[in-house]
C-alpha cells in the first residue's frame, strides 16, 4: 500500500510539473502554488490570482505588468471568467485583497483548463514564427552618368596618363565602409538567428512538456475530482446534521408529549379563562338550582399545546418537501434534454 502511495505521488508530482513547464515563462508558476492551493493554503493565494490575470490577459491579447495592483487584477480575473461562463458563486464571494481563496483559484484554473483547452490555445498563440524577414539593402546610390564619368577620369588619370593615387585611396576608403557595413549586418543577423533559436528552444520545451502533460493528465483530474468529493463530502455532512437534527427534535417533541402528565382531551365548545375561577356560593338558594357543569380550559395551556403542533406540522412539512425534491432531482437526471425546475 505504502509503495502504490509513492508511485501515486510520484506520478502527480511528474504531472504538476509537466503543467507547470507546459504554461508560458511570463505565467509559469512553481509546483508548490498548485500543490499549496490544493490545501486552500493562503500563502498561494496570491500566486494563482497572477497566473490567472497573466493566462487571462494573454488570451485575450492584452498587454500586462507585473505592477498592476492586485485588487485590479482580481477585479479583471473575476470579470474574465465571468465573460467566459464561470458561474460558480464562491469564486465570485471572494475577498478583493487576495487573503484567501487559493483552493477555489486552483478550480478555476483547473476549469479553464479543460473547458477551453487553455495550453492549445496559449501554445498556437505563441508559437514562434519562423519566417522573420528584414530589408537589407546593399545597394549604392549611383551619381549621375556625366558626373560619375567626370570623377572617375579626374581621379583615375592624372596629368600623363598616370593611375592618381588618389583614386586608389577613394578605392580603399570605398572598400573599408562596405566591409564595415557587411559585418554589421552580420553580426545583426547573427543576434537574430540567436535570439530566435533561444525562442524555439523555449517552445520546445514547453513542447515536450505539453507531451509528458498529455500522458499524464489523468493523475492531475484524479487529483482534482478528489478535491469536488471533499467538498461534496462537507456538503453532504452538513446536510445528514441537519436531517439528524430535524429528527432529534421531533423525537424530543414526541417523548416530551408522551411524559407529560395525562390529561382529559378537549373535543368540541369550551370556555377559555386566562385563571382558574372557582365559584364560591353566597347565596342560600344557588345550590338548590341545577346547572350543567361548564366546562373551562386555561387559554394559556390551549397556545401552548398548538404551538407545539404547529412545530412539529412545519418540521414534518419541511422533511416531506426535501424528499420530494430529492425524488424530483433523481428523476430528472435520467431525462435527457429536459430541463426541470425544482419547485
Amino acid at each position: 500500500m505504502r509503495r502504490r502511495q509513492e508511485r501515486r505521488d510520484r506520478a502527480l508530482s511528474a504531472a504538476v510539473g509537466a503543467l507547470c513547464r507546459a504554461l508560458p515563462p511570463p505565467a509559469r508558476p512553481a509546483p508548490d502554488t498548485l500543490r499549496r492551493a490544493r490545501f486552500d493554503r493562503p500563502q498561494a493565494t496570491l500566486d494563482c490570482w497572477r497566473l490567472l490575470y497573466a493566462l487571462l490577459k494573454q488570451i485575450h491579447g492584452s498587454k500586462w505588468t507585473e505592477s498592476d495592483a492586485i485588487d485590479n487584477q482580481i477585479r479583471f480575473v473575476k470579470s474574465a471568467l465571468w465573460y467566459h461562463g464561470y458561474d460558480r458563486p464562491e469564486l465570485y464571494q471572494l475577498p478583493s485583497d487576495g487573503s484567501a481563496g487559493s483552493r477555489e483559484l486552483l478550480l478555476a484554473f483547473s476549469w479553464l483548463l479543460h473547458r477551453h483547452s487553455l495550453l492549445e490555445q496559449l501554445l498556437a498563440r505563441n508559437r514562434v514564427k519562423t519566417g522573420d524577414e528584414t530589408s537589407v539593402c546593399t545597394c549604392e546610390d549611383d551619381l549621375p552618368s556625366s558626373q560619375k564619368g567626370t570623377a572617375e577620369i579626374a581621379l583615375e588619370y592624372g596629368p600623363e596618363d598616370r593611375v592618381d593615387v588618389r583614386y586608389l585611396q577613394w578605392l580603399n576608403g570605398r572598400l573599408k565602409f562596405q566591409w564595415r557595413s557587411l559585418h554589421a549586418q552580420h553580426q545583426e543577423q547573427c543576434k537574430l538567428l540567436h535570439k530566435l533559436l533561444q525562442l524555439l528552444e523555449s517552445e520546445t520545451m514547453q513542447l515536450e512538456a505539453f507531451l509528458e502533460w498529455k500522458q499524464l493528465e489523468p493523475v492531475y483530474w484524479q487529483w482534482m475530482v478528489k478535491i469536488r468529493e471533499e467538498e461534496l463530502q462537507k456538503e453532504g455532512f452538513s446536510t445528514a446534521a441537519k436531517k439528524i437534527q430535524e429528527s432529534a427534535e421531533l423525537k424530543l417533541l414526541d417523548l416530551t408529549c408522551l411524559c407529560a402528565p395525562t390529561k382529559n382531551k378537549m373535543h368540541g365548545l369550551c370556555r377559555l379563562v386566562f385563571r382558574s375561577k372557582h365559584p364560591a356560593s353566597k347565596t342560600g338558594f344557588s345550590s338548590s338550582v341545577s346547572k350543567e357543569p361548564v366546562s373551562a380550559v386555561s387559554a394559556t395551556e390551549v397556545i401552548r399545546d398548538l404551538q407545539m403542533r404547529e412545530a412539529s406540522l412545519e418540521r414534518e412539512l419541511k422533511q416531506l418537501q426535501e424528499e420530494c425534491r430529492q425524488r424530483l432531482d433523481e428523476i430528472a437526471e435520467g431525462l435527457d434534454g429536459v430541463i426541470c425546475i425544482s419547485p
